[in-house]
């Protein structure tokens, strides 16, 4: 392993490659675009509609709208790099701008596998413990978890940022899409095995801990489920937990995918590295306020209130 302590950075920008052996890349540049749009649009009418209504300002609401900022700055960091890439054809991204969209990317990436946590804990909450659930799920409490998320993505993201930063880059290619860890590892002048040893051992926790401990919250609802004997209850609780399982398996499913193709010994190509990558950063953004949109009752009466111009009546409790 070269010694980071004598190298130098000899290179103030990278050119993003991994779009070039590609036909019709416009076409890809508009789909990205617009599928970029919906994630905007999709989450920032979640966003309005929760902070402008106080009768939203509720635990679960207050997660859903931490989801929305997530899924913003985790598909902005990516998809406003390919798009410049393919449709304005500038290629060129400056050292410390890629270094910083890489840092937002992986932040993202670490939040929103908290945000799931939160979400799952939350419905096991008020399913399990409904009469307590008002006393021990509080909107401080629960603003005081997402900061705590946040803290801890911020300090992660930050020594793998690090050492992305503390790394020669004799070479301003990357051969990837976008900027990210294992890009810009292997752009560096160095031996990238050694430095993917970090990223697998964090990837270990959401992959081995905080997914089976998701899919045991719901193997309980689900358990709970069979218990009630209210059909309106039970839809009402199936329909939630539908809701949550979609947005769990689109943000998982990719990285399952990557993960079980090479531990079964296949390689992958470039192109097909890539499209994973895609995947993986702009369908579940694009997925999850399209969910709780249709889904989520109140939300969705308030979008429906909206394009039919009704005033909405405060309810008084």
């Amino acid at each position: 392993m070269t010694n980071e302590n004598d190298t130098v950075k000899n290179v103030d920008s990278f050119v993003i490659t991994g779009f070039d052996h590609l036909q019709n890349q416009k076409f890809l540049g508009f789909l990205i675009l617009i599928t970029y749009m919906l994630i905007m649009l999709g989450n920032g009418i979640n966003l309005c509609i929760i902070l402008t209504d106080r009768h939203l300002h509720r635990p679960m609401y207050i997660l859903i709208c931490n989801l929305a900022v997530v899924d913003i700055m985790f598909s902005s960091t990516c998809s406003t790099t390919m798009i410049s890439v393919l449709l304005a054809e500038i290629k060129t991204v400056s050292y410390y701008s890629c270094i910083s969209r890489m840092y937002f990317y992986h932040l993202g990436d670490f939040t929103e596998c908290m945000a799931l946590t939160l979400m799952a804990l939350d419905r096991i909450i008020a399913i399990r413990l409904p009469l307590r659930y008002h006393t021990i799920v509080t909107n401080s409490r629960t603003v005081l978890f997402i900061l705590l998320t946040w803290l801890a993505g911020f300090i992660v993201i930050g020594v793998v940022t690090s050492v992305a930063n503390g790394l020669p880059y004799c070479q301003p290619v990357i051969r990837y899409v976008f900027c990210e860890y294992a890009s810009l590892i292997r752009a560096a002048c160095v031996n990238p095995e050694p430095y993917f040893v970090l990223p697998v051992m964090l990837s270990l926790w959401p992959m081995c801990g905080q997914f089976p401990f998701i899919i045991c919250t719901y193997a309980v609802l689900a358990y709970s489920v069979t218990k009630l004997s209210n059909n309106s209850s039970r839809m009402q609780m199936i329909n939630t937990c539908v809701s949550h399982l979609i947005v769990l398996f689109s943000f998982y499913a990719p990285k399952f995918v990557s993960i079980l193709l090479t531990r079964l010994g296949v390689v992958l190509n470039l192109t097909e590295r890539n499209a994973i990558l895609i995947t993986a950063s702009l369908v579940p953004p694009l997925i999850n306020p399209t969910v709780y949109s249709i889904r989520t009752k109140e939300i969705r009466k308030r979008i429906v209130d909206a394009f039919l111009f009704k005033k909405i009546v405060p309810v008084h409790f």
